[in-house]
């Protein structure tokens, strides 16, 4: 077991709290001290130019996705050059008629190097391993579509 924490902090700077005016600017403290500013999507009247919880949301699936890949390919012994991935998450309704990121496409391009490279079926295998194992896959509700680019 192991524990993850992240402080979030918020002000209130203005006079006006109404539902169109309030700043959504707040910051996230990591455990190792690193600091992130973060808004709202700009579609819910947050700041384009910083992170927001559902990008965090969606980088934060495919990045556990890359790092199981990374760690099962590495025990296979093949080595890789480079991991790109491109993740898409849809916030729409769900079945309950809530809105939820109900779909999350990852769309890895992986550059193998040395002599022993895989084919296109023992990657497809390596991604549905790194899914099933992929803490942060086991822990929501979102479909995860894996769409390798070759």
């Amino acid at each position: 077991m192991s524990e993850h924490k992240v402080a979030i902090s918020w002000k209130n700077d203005s006079a006006d709290f109404s539902y169109k005016n309030y700043d959504r600017t707040h910051s996230w403290k990591f455990g190792g001290g690193n600091v992130l500013t973060a808004s709202a999507a700009p579609e819910y009247l947050g700041k384009k130019e910083f992170v927001n919880p559902e990008e965090a949301f969606a980088a934060s699936l495919a990045s556990c996705h890359m790092l199981t890949f990374l760690a099962l390919a590495s025990m296979k012994k093949y080595t890789i050059l480079f991991y790109e991935d491109n993740a898409v998450a849809i916030l729409e309704k769900n079945e309950l008629s809530r809105m939820a990121i109900t779909k999350l496409y990852l769309r890895p391009k992986i550059t193998f190097t040395g002599d022993n490279i895989p084919d296109e079926t023992t990657i497809n295998e390596i991604h549905h391993r790194a899914h099933m194992e992929c803490f942060i896959a086991n822990s929501v509700l979102t479909e995860i579509i894996i769409e390798p680019v070759f």
